[in-house]
């Protein structure tokens, strides 16, 4: 099982439908930024959004346990890679995930008789 790189690449704001339905003062999500970087095979990273890691968990497992092109290569071109959004539909945050070479590392519990 290979780690994977999470990395930030856009933060939106819809303003028409947060005027309408989102709380006073709400703007991009707070969570993240830009640039940001993470690692992970089949844990959430720590500082990771919840919610965010709940909408693209399944992306890094399948990348972490070798899938390489989904959805019938009509998706992404690139082998090891997706491109995801949490389900947050006022402020969603956009990741790329890549699969990367270096091992991960597993720590079971031992077996108790």
């Amino acid at each position: 099982m290979k780690k994977c790189k999470i990395t930030v690449l856009k933060r939106h704001f819809d303003e028409e439908l947060a005027k309408e339905y989102g709380s006073k003062g709400l703007g991009k999500c707070p969570m993240h930024k830009e640039g940001e970087t993470f690692f992970a095979d089949y844990a959430k990273p720590e500082g990771f959004c919840d919610e965010a890691w709940k909408a693209i968990y399944q992306y890094v497992f399948a990348l972490s346990h070798g899938s390489g092109v989904f959805y019938y290569g009509d998706w992404i071109e690139k082998p090891g890679t997706a491109i995801c959004s949490c389900n947050d539909g006022l402020r969603p945050v956009i990741f790329k995930i890549e699969r990367t070479e270096e091992e991960a590392v597993i720590n079971y519990a031992p077996h108790c008789d």
